[in-house]
């Protein structure tokens, strides 16, 4: 149990965590951090980002999560690579546990994001960022003119597949029944557009793989259990994503699947505590405006501190 008090302590890291850090820091309120075990958060599985501003070259993902870590604790973020366990916002200050110790803080920055639910088929731990991608926008331009499949049967699946048209030479959308989640309008776009096949009945049951990476995948037919290879070189599971909420036990206000939903600005239902990045944002999802929102929900608080004094 500590006694200290602090201003702003910032749970989770990532392009939001990392600049909410870099921004409370610069305005002298000397934020902690618990970045998590898998610091970086996403983008640690990203092997190159092409689309962030300020790289002509792109960057690695995991290369640009510890320059943007390095340049918050250049101005005093105070970073621990610890979990929080759970938290008690009740009352001020608010409590946060992590690996059994207590923290007490006057603000709170949520920067937990999502993450992608995978299909955990044999073979895709090794094949994660060298083939195998939970984002086409991120990845979808170092497949051209090559064959990649679409895991999914939601909007996302459809508008991940009709977006990577533009690269890929076809795309497969895999879905393992015969009914798709999607709008009609999503679902029609993408299966009237040539380079697209839909295979419905179709399961990855394991992923293949050469020296140069992703080659292939096995499917299964759920129906009666037959199987068959198909060959690839790009591969994008989107059947969705789940925010990293469990450990606030339900104190803050959420929507159905956990994401938290703002009030005021970046403040959610507790006056307080804030929140920015991909526990957020259902739409966007990407390193440049989850950094935006980490930018104001940093200045939120800066100036909700100034207002309780």
């Amino acid at each position: 149990m500590t006694d200290e008090v602090r201003n702003v302590i910032i749970i989770g890291s990532g392009p939001a965590g990392y600049t909410a850090g870099l921004y409370s820091a610069r305005a002298l309120l000397e934020p902690l951090m618990f970045a998590g075990y898998m610091s970086g958060g996403q983008l640690m599985l990203t092997s190159d980002i092409e689309n962030f501003p300020g790289y002509p070259e792109g960057i690695g993902g995991p290369e640009m999560m510890i320059q943007l870590r390095e340049q918050a604790e250049r101005f005093g973020l105070e970073v621990q690579d610890k979990n929080v366990e759970k938290v008690d916002f009740s009352e001020k200050p608010f409590k946060i546990w992590v690996e059994g110790e207590l923290f007490l803080s006057k603000s709170v920055i949520i920067c937990t994001g999502a993450e992608s639910i995978w299909l955990g088929a044999e073979g895709e731990e090794e094949q994660k960022g060298r083939g195998i991608s939970t984002c086409a926008t991120c990845d979808g331009a170092f497949f051209r003119e090559q064959e990649v499949l679409v895991i999914g049967g939601g909007d996302s699946a459809m508008e991940e597949a009709t977006f990577l048209t533009r690269f890929a030479s076809k795309v497969t959308v895999l879905h393992r029944r015969d009914v798709f989640r999607a709008s009609k309008v999503m679902y029609e776009r993408a299966a009237n557009n040539p380079k697209i096949e839909i295979r419905p009945f179709r399961s990855v049951k394991s992923w293949l793989s050469d020296d140069s990476g992703l080659s292939g995948a096995i499917l299964e037919d759920p129906r009666d259990g037959s199987t068959e290879e198909i060959s690839c070189t790009g591969a994008f599971i989107a059947i969705g994503h789940k925010p990293i909420t469990t450990f606030l036990g339900g104190q803050i206000e959420t929507d159905n699947s956990g994401y938290i939903l703002p009030k005021t600005h970046t403040m959610t239902s507790v006056s307080g505590v804030f929140a920015a990045g991909d526990v957020v944002d259902t739409r966007y999802r990407q390193a440049i405006t989850a950094a935006g929102m980490g930018c104001q929900a940093a200045i939120d608080a800066e100036k909700w501190l100034e207002e309780q004094h």
